[in-house]
């Protein structure tokens, strides 16, 4: 692990981590919207924000450099971005790119989570108290 100081805004770089895995399908999306996008030294922010059917949702976002505090994770030169709030809820978890004909995109298989919502893009840790409702869903998934 090592320390970044750049304009005064102190990151940690993980090269090898088993904090977030990315797979192999993953880096190669990630590379090719970086291209597309023309973007080649940003990097993607994975958090997790309040939300969703299930209480917490993820969320992704280019964005060309760290902040203070953020975690960078480094994977076949990809960078992955992680603030210390969603760290917490990340911790182990696995980004995967999924393509199938029911429709594809990037899937996080998170341990901390209890539950997920079908389209598992919301979930619940834990921590987050009871479901509501074992029959409820969001409205980007059919359950």
């Amino acid at each position: 692990m090592s320390i970044i100081e750049q304009d005064n805004i102190q990151t940690t770089v993980i090269d090898t981590s088993p904090t977030l895995t990315v797979t192999p399908s993953a880096v190669m999306v990630i590379r090719n919207l970086l291209e597309q996008r023309n973007i080649p030294n940003h990097s993607l922010r994975v958090f997790v924000s309040g939300g969703g059917c299930s209480g917490l949702q993820y969320g992704m976002a280019f964005e060309e450099s760290p902040r203070e505090f953020d975690q960078v994770v480094r994977v076949d030169g990809v960078s992955l971005i992680v603030d210390q709030t969603s760290l917490m809820y990340l911790q182990g978890a696995t980004i995967d790119y999924i393509d199938s004909l029911m429709g594809g995109g990037f899937r996080i298989d998170n341990p901390n989570a209890v539950s997920s919502c079908g389209c598992g893009h919301s979930f619940r840790t834990a921590q987050g108290g009871e479901a509501e409702s074992s029959s409820g869903g969001c409205g980007s998934c059919s359950h």
